[in-house]
């Protein structure tokens, strides 16, 4: 395994958020425009800790899905400083936890702390393990010239091309339909 699941979880979660704006999105849509998106968001991927539930909330959130949006793809060297001014913006202390059905795993801020943190403070501490792997090639964008969505390749021979399987075949139909028009 090349990162531990809580990374993985964590770069899985950065993505997904990363992906929820319109070109990205699998409705083409900003998948989180409304609270209630970000409730439904917040749910799926089982996030603990506080939850305001507020348009401020939502707006904090928005803001750290475009920070994580810029951090994608970028040189080794600029990702760290990005993370360092994260996890020092945040005052993030590491600790293991064991909450739900999650074995001892690490956070870094309080479950207290504002939603948008803890999600930049977890996609943070979960790119110390990629650059730490020397692995910061894995983060991609999406090869589909209709998509900008991102993803974290963690296939075994980092050959990944495209944030979903939709993405896929359709640059596959796309290829194969040129083909036959040859």
């Amino acid at each position: 395994m090349l990162f531990t699941d809580d990374t993985i979880a964590a770069l899985e979660f950065a993505a997904a958020l990363a992906d929820t704006v319109p070109g990205a999105s699998e409705s083409g849509d900003d998948e989180l425009a409304t609270t209630a998106q970000l409730s439904a968001l917040i749910g799926a991927w089982q996030y603990s800790g506080r939850r305001d539930g507020d348009a401020a909330e939502l707006a904090e959130v928005r803001e750290a899905r475009e920070r994580i949006r810029g951090i994608w793809g970028r040189p080794r060297d600029e990702v760290v400083d990005e993370v360092n001014a994260i996890l020092a913006e945040a005052g993030a202390l590491p600790r293991l936890v064991r909450h739900d059905d999650s074995d001892w795993h690490i956070h870094a801020t309080s479950p207290e702390a504002p939603l948008a943190e803890r999600m930049l403070v977890e996609a943070a501490m979960a790119l110390v393990d990629v650059v730490r792997a020397d692995e910061t090639a894995r983060l991609r964008e999406c090869a589909a010239d209709d998509c900008t969505g991102l993803f974290a390749d963690l296939s075994k021979n980092a050959s990944r091309r495209y944030c979903s399987t939709r993405c896929g075949n359709r640059m596959a139909a796309r290829a194969h339909r040129a083909r036959s028009a040859d």
